[in-house]
């Protein structure tokens, strides 16, 4: 009898181990391999980490943005994968029905999605700052600290009026925990990458350095958006240069002002005493008035070769520009141009 019962004892524990085991295994399994993410409809999300982010933070802010429908499960996974003491920054993307260890490995991975930065249209440094950090972790004040530290700028080889120059306009992939430093190294080396030996040696046949293309690249998109007469554009301002005629560029004086909302440039703004009033002083200014795209450095670059000296815009509002190799002639095509601004009354 004793006997019997100590069997029936062992067959019950036997069966409730068992029980309990493959409990056990069926919710191991489920913790590891069934789907704990949702994402909005069931389409990638991004889930950004900022610097200096621990455990805590990321599995609160996946509970919140309801990224995870079992905070538990997935704690227990991050325990077991040690994710806890190796929290990566940077932007992930998660995708819809993945399990905690998918998602674990995943963030543990530091296997970043790198984001596109794109900056053009660019008349300050203030623009750039805005423009180029609006899809990164960095500030705004951030950038702008490192891109007028004259210490940070001279170990590039610019100087203050000179650093936009480095920054050519495009569109970049890059990390979107990206610090400040190393945005600015990354940006260099686009700077060297744009300045080919061929570009490099077309700029020295101009008799123009990098930074000088630069500089009057971006009085020429002042002047003109119009691909197609910029390179002509370019040429007069070469020829004065040559002839050590002052520029008397509007843009330069705009700029000078620091008041770009100014349409007609008047004889009382020639007055202002600044290294950019182009009607006061020779040569180009110290530095380039905007943020030049690669379409006006190229103008530059392959400017064309004739005997114009001046050029005023055409009456007509196309936004193209009568040119002339003597005065006179510019005068008569600068009288039609007033002519009209008066009659739409444009002042």
């Amino acid at each position: 009898m004793l006997e019997d019962k100590k069997k029936k004892l062992l067959l019950i524990l036997i069966i409730t181990f068992s029980v309990l085991g493959i409990s056990m295994s069926f919710y191991f399994y489920q913790v590891f391999f069934s789907p704990n993410v949702l994402t909005r409809g069931d389409q990638p999300q991004a889930f950004r980490i900022p610097s200096n982010a621990n455990y805590q933070f990321v599995s609160n802010k996946l509970f919140e943005e309801e990224l995870i429908n079992d905070a538990v499960s997935f704690a227990f996974v991050a325990k077991i994968l040690d994710y806890q003491e190796l929290v990566k920054p940077g932007l992930y993307t998660i995708q819809p029905n993945m399990t905690n260890l998918e998602l674990v490995r995943l963030l543990r991975s530091g296997n970043q999605t790198p984001v596109r930065i794109t900056f053009n249209n660019v008349r300050t440094k203030e623009d750039l700052a805005e423009k180029i950090t609006s899809n990164l972790e960095i500030t705004e004040t951030q950038f702008l600290a490192l891109i007028q530290d004259s210490v940070n700028i001279r170990k590039f080889g610019f100087e203050e009026e000179t650093i936009m120059s480095m920054f050519i306009p495009n569109t970049y992939e890059v990390w979107w925990n990206t610090s400040p430093e190393a945005l600015f190294d990354r940006m260099y080396r686009e700077y060297q990458d744009f300045w080919t030996e061929n570009r490099k040696e077309k700029a020295q046949a101009r008799g123009l350095s990098l930074t000088e293309v630069s500089t009057l690249a971006s009085i020429v998109q002042a002047e003109s958006q119009k691909a197609d007469e910029r390179p002509r554009i370019a040429g007069v301002y070469l020829n004065r240069l040559r002839l050590n005629m002052p520029l008397q560029a509007d843009p330069t004086l705009v700029f000078a002002m620091g008041d770009f909302s100014i349409k007609r440039v008047l004889n009382i703004h020639k007055e202002t005493d600044s290294p950019y009033n182009t009607y006061r002083y020779t040569g180009l200014p110290p530095g380039p008035i905007n943020l030049p795209d690669i379409n006006a450095l190229e103008a530059v670059l392959n400017a064309e070769d004739h005997n114009y000296l001046y050029f005023c815009a055409k009456e007509d509002f196309s936004g193209y520009h009568a040119f002339a190799s003597n005065l006179a002639q510019h005068n008569a095509n600068a009288r039609r141009y007033q002519a009209a601004l008066n009659a739409a009354k444009i002042y």
